[in-house]
Order: C-alpha cells, then structure tokens, then sequence
C-alpha cells in the first residue's frame, strides 16, 4: 500500500447554520492526484479550503504525510496553490513571481529553484519575461511553477483551467497533468468539468451537498455509479421508475424487461430507479418501449434524440437519418443502473 500523502477525516464545515461540508473523509496516496469533482453549491470549494487552512473546520481532522496540519494556518502548512485567476503579481517578471516565496533562500540558491521550477512546466529560458506579456496558458503554468518552486507536501488547485477558451484548456491539461506527474506531489484539484476530471485525476471525488457521493477512478465512477447522482452527473443518463423483476432483469414498462448491470443486490418487485445511458440505447422494429421522439440535436457523425415514453424521458444517439422528430419508436437497452428508489 502506498503511504497517505493526504487524510481527511469527519470533515465537517458549517457557515451560519448551513452545512457547507458533511462528515467528509477520504484518503489521498503520496504523490496522486485527486479531483473534487460536483456542481456549484457542492462543497469542493470549501473542502480545498479546508485543506489549504483558510476555512477551520466545526469538526475533523486534516493530516498531511502523518502530521495533523488541523489547526495551522495556511502560511504554516506550506502548501503550493494555484488560483482560479493565477493571483500573479503584473509588475514583477517571470522569475520574480515565481521565487516570489522564496525569500529564505541566498540569492543563487533562489535562482537555481526558478530555473527548476521553470523547466518542469516547459518554460525555461523565460525569466527576464513580463507576465503581461505571455498567453493565458503560459501565466497558468508560472502560476503553477510558483506554487511548485518552494517544494511543497501539497499542491491545491481551485479551478484554474477555467478561463482559458476550449482549445487552449486541454493543451494546458496535457501539459499541467505532465508538470504534476514529473514532480510527483500530493495532488488536489477542484473543478466542475467532467472531462477535466477524468483527464487529471488518479481518482475522483464526486461531491453532492457537501457529501461524498462516490470516490473511484474514472472509469469505475462512469462504468459502476453506486448512486443516481453519480450515474446522471458523471456523462448522460436518463433515469426512469421500474421493478426488479430477478438479480438481472428490471421491467420499464409492462411485458418490456431491460438488462440490469449493478453492484446493488435487489430483491425482486423492489421498486428502483434505472439509469440509462444513451450508448446503450437501441431502435428495434419490434417489442421495445414504445415512445415518440420529441427533440434531435445534430452533432456530426451521430445524432442526440430524446424520446419521450410512458415512465419518462429517454435519451440515446443514433445516425440522424434512423429517426425524426415525431416519429413514434421502440427502444432496447441493455447494461442500465438500478438502484433503490430510497436511495435517491
């Protein structure tokens, strides 16, 4: 087992009566990277906050490679941090941000540190720069190379992918996944993007009212969601009533049964919600439920359609010639989620 780099534990965070964060406890190995992933309102902002020590928390612990760091404040903690608008100072060039936390250093010692610093986000040669002067995703990675130069346990990131446009975001992912991988530091990364998750993160928590969710791989949060939640908010999902009919087979609608995939043993008739991926979704000429199609968006080589039916909206892709809008259907799915209603 590889050593805890980062240990949440019974976090909890109230602001005037709200509680921001729940009971919170997770685990981060030395060297990984975790992705705080929820909508607004979640609690992933607040959670970094925690970690970092602007925010104490009403309750639990925060422990980083074994020491408790609960009650230290953020200058003590020594954590690198990069900030949604990068926070560089305009009037300073590249060097000067970057060793800018580095004033117990000599004079060489300092220079040496930028110059590594630099090198491992791609931009050396690039001191005497003025950051004015440089692209967005250049000023996001000396903001990186800032946060990394003084060597810290912990490296937080609070959404500073954000501003870049879509191009540009995903060849700054690359690189900063590449820059984070070389220096090997205890990782925590907050966004609201999905696709940025599953690009950065070793694992990815999924946040909702400030309660952990789900905590796993990507893969494992897209292929086994172990709530409703995490299977509509991680990709697509429609989600319909049904009734477990066996270990395997849920009905959607009468004489319709539909293949189940889920870690949940339910018993059967249990009344449960299904999570319908729109991949896994097919138009056949017979049995099926029945449906019409109500909207088709063209998005290139597929078609999105949503298809409305007696237990709710259904979504699935399809080439844009296999239906239209009006058209009466009959769908077939296979590998779809179920869970308890109880626990939506």
């Amino acid at each position: 087992m590889p050593e805890a780099g980062l240990v949440l534990s019974g976090l909890t965070k109230r602001f005037e009566g709200h509680v921001a964060v729940r009971d919170l406890s997770l685990t981060v190995p030395q060297g990984s990277v975790l992705v705080l992933l929820g909508p607004s309102g979640s609690g992933k902002t607040t959670t970094l906050r925690l970690i970092a020590g602007f925010e104490k928390p009403d309750e639990g612990t925060v422990v980083v490679a074994g020491r408790d760091v609960t009650n230290l404040a953020p200058a003590q903690r020594r954590f690198g941090m990069v900030f949604q608008h990068y926070a560089l100072f305009p009037h300073l060039d590249v060097a000067e941000n970057v060793g800018f936390g580095l004033s117990d250093l000599s004079v060489e010692e300092r220079k040496g540190r930028v110059a590594e610093a630099l090198a491992l986000v791609d931009l050396a040669g690039f001191e005497a720069r003025q950051v004015t002067e440089l692209s967005g995703g250049q000023q996001q990675r000396v903001a990186v190379a800032r946060a990394v130069a003084p060597r810290p346990p912990v490296l937080l990131f609070d959404e500073p992918l954000s501003n870049l446009d879509p191009s540009l975001r995903e060849r700054t992912r690359r690189e900063l996944r590449d820059a984070i991988d070389t220096i090997g530091v205890t990782t925590v990364f907050v966004t609201h993007e999905q696709e940025e998750a599953f690009a950065l993160g070793d694992v990815v928590a999924v946040l909702r009212d400030g309660v952990l969710e789900q905590m796993a791989p990507a893969p494992e949060l897209y292929e086994n969601p172990l709530t409703p939640f995490v299977a509509t908010f991680v990709g697509r999902a429609s989600v319909l009533r049904g009734v477990m009919v066996d270990a395997h087979r849920a009905r959607v609608a009468p004489g319709v049964e539909w293949t189940v995939t889920s870690s949940h043993p339910i018993a059967p008739e249990t009344p449960v919600l299904l999570a319908v991926r729109p991949e896994v979704v097919k138009l056949v000429l017979e049995g099926g439920m029945e449906g019409v199609v109500r909207e088709c968006r063209y998005t290139g080589a597929r078609s999105h359609f949503e298809v409305e039916t007696a237990t709710g909206m259904v979504e699935f892709e399809a080439s844009a010639h296999e239906a239209s809008v009006g058209d009466r259907v009959r769908l077939a799915a296979e590998a779809v989620f179920a869970f308890p209603e109880e626990t939506s």
